[in-house]
């Protein structure tokens, strides 16, 4: 297929916003986890910092994400596999998320980790305004973020990822 000089430019503003938002998604991302406070959907007021010194999951999700829902089953795999040597997992719905959905989801899928509503788009903001879902985190024990997945993550990789995690002493 071959564009013409005018396809190309007016192609251009388009490709370049493509650019902005991929850069957007790594160019923000922050190393370290911020100490901010969360309610679990249970109605439990939580700190982040409250895992420091574990190696957490962090998901952003929505249930109106087909890819979020897709890796769900996954997810709690990979978290009850792990949750014996020390992994957390916290689940953490978009704010435009409605919360009744949230809750019916949690409950109809029996998630076996935390579960939190980010109500004002606090958490997702501290994470270098996470906007794609689905996006995890992978956190060590020392709160430095190490890795960051937009999309489905390759879970193998992840798996190897979260076993040398939890090997390593808390220091």
């Amino acid at each position: 297929m071959r564009l013409s000089r005018r396809s190309m430019l007016l192609s251009l503003p388009v490709l370049t916003g493509l650019t902005g938002l991929l850069w957007g998604c790594s160019g923000d991302a922050i190393t370290r986890m911020p100490d901010l406070p969360f309610t679990e959907i249970d109605g439990q007021a939580r700190r982040l910092s409250q895992l420091q010194g574990k190696v957490l999951v962090l998901n952003f999700w929505a249930t109106s994400c087909s890819t979020c829902v897709k890796e769900m089953p996954r997810l709690i795999e990979t978290h009850n596999r792990f949750k014996a040597q020390g992994l957390e997992t916290l689940a953490v719905a978009m704010s435009y998320d409605p919360p009744a959905y949230v809750m019916q989801f949690a409950e109809s899928r029996k998630l076996p980790f935390r579960v939190a509503m980010d109500h004002d788009g606090s958490l997702a903001q501290a994470f270098g305004d996470i906007q794609l879902t689905p996006t995890t985190l992978v956190i060590d024990k020392r709160g430095q973020v190490v890795k960051r997945y937009v999309g489905e993550p390759d879970f193998a990789a992840l798996d190897d990822l979260l076993a040398r995690l939890l090997a390593q002493p808390v220091g």
